[in-house]
């Protein structure tokens, strides 16, 4: 997974929250954190948008590591990538293709309105099952080994707020609450 300058995320040191926001601030708190306790605990950054750990190169200057999470160009090619439209393959049957191209503007605009359309009526169900799989990520990594742990993500695919903030009471204050936020959208907010 590519991590950029912008991509939010947030990094722990054992199970205190050591620095939240932009990737380049967090990877900066990070090495700092390092260089001052280098024999403490591990530490983990999360990309906020997944759930999922993120390794941060924290090698060389402030410089160095600015331009190392600086986006790459973007490839030139098929398509129109001033756009952000890249060519891929479809495969589908002789039937399918027939169909696309008897659509007004052809096999890409019905492609695209018909994506459109499934994004749109699936969303709520996309965002739920997206705020599970992230909890659940963030969990496992900072609390698999918690009292209470596997009730606690029960509850979350359960979209049982009550029994996922009581099984996670105990838990420290920064694991507890960044888990929390994760879980959001999969109780319905």
């Amino acid at each position: 997974m590519s991590v950029t300058a912008e991509t939010l995320c947030t990094a722990f040191r054992g199970e205190r929250r050591l620095a939240a926001g932009d990737a380049l601030s967090v990877a900066r708190a990070v090495r700092t954190a390092l260089d001052a306790e280098p024999d403490g605990p591990p530490v983990l950054v999360f990309d906020d948008a997944t759930g999922k750990v993120v390794d941060l190169d924290l090698r060389g200057s402030d410089d160095e590591l600015a331009w190392r999470l600086s986006p790459p160009p973007l490839p030139r090619g098929p398509g129109r990538p001033k756009l952000g439209v890249v060519a891929r393959e479809v495969t589908l049957l002789p039937r399918h293709w027939e169909w696309l191209n008897a659509q007004p503007g052809g096999a890409s605009v019905a492609l695209r309105k018909l994506m459109d359309e499934a994004r749109k009526g699936g969303e709520a169900k996309d965002r739920v099952r997206r705020a599970q799989e992230n909890a659940y990520r963030v969990m496992l990594e900072l609390a698999g080994d918690r009292p209470g742990y596997e009730e606690a993500v029960r509850a979350l695919y359960a979209a049982d707020r009550a029994r996922f903030e009581a099984l996670t009471a105990e838990w420290p204050a920064d694991v507890r609450g960044y888990a929390g936020a994760m879980a959001a959208d999969a109780f319905g907010e």
